[in-house]
C-alpha cells in the first residue's frame, strides 16, 4: 500500500526512539501493564506516534483488562487491516492508514461495547491531545 508519509527506514530511526522504532516499524510489542496509556481516562485524542494522524477518540477507550489501551472503534479510515499469522495464530494487525506504521490487533471479543470490537494498541504508538476541557 502506498502510504501518505513515505520516509526511509534511516529517517524513522532519527525521528522514533530505538522502544518506538521496535513496535511501530518492526511490528514488536511493548510489555503487558507498562504502557502510558494502559490505564489512563484522560478525555482526547490518540494519535500515531509516527506521523500524528488522528486514530482513536477517548470516548471508545475501555478497560478491557488485557494489558495494553483498548478500544471499540477508530476513527473513520484511519486504520488500514493486515492479516497477521505469526506466532501460530491467527490474527488482524492494525496499522496507520497514513504513515503503515503497527499499532497492535484488533479482536472479536470486545463483550459489551457497541461494536464487539476490542482495538487492543500498543501506548508506545499513541500521542494523547488531551481535550480542552481535560
Amino acid at each position: 500500500m502506498a502510504y501518505n508519509v513515505d520516509k526511509t527506514d534511516e529517517q524513522w530511526r532519527e525521528e522514533l526512539t530505538p522502544e518506538e522504532y521496535a513496535v511501530l516499524r518492526k511490528a514488536g510489542t511493548e510489555r503487558a501493564f507498562v504502557g502510558t496509556y494502559t490505564d489512563t481516562e484522560t478525555k482526547g485524542v490518540y494519535s500515531c506516534k509516527a506521523c500524528q494522524a488522528e486514530l482513536f477518540e477517548s470516548d471508545t477507550k475501555f478497560h478491557s483488562g488485557c494489558g495494553w489501551p483498548s478500544f471499540y472503534q477508530p476513527m473513520t479510515d484511519t486504520i488500514e487491516y493486515i492479516e497477521d499469522v505469526s506466532h501460530g495464530m491467527k490474527r488482524v494487525e492494525v496499522r496507520c492508514a497514513k504513515c503503515g506504521s503497527h499499532l497492535g490487533h484488533v479482536f472479536p471479543d470486545g463483550h459489551g461495547t457497541p461494536t464487539g470490537d476490542r482495538y487492543c494498541i500498543n501506548s508506545i504508538s499513541l500521542t494523547l491531545a488531551p481535550a480542552d476541557d481535560a
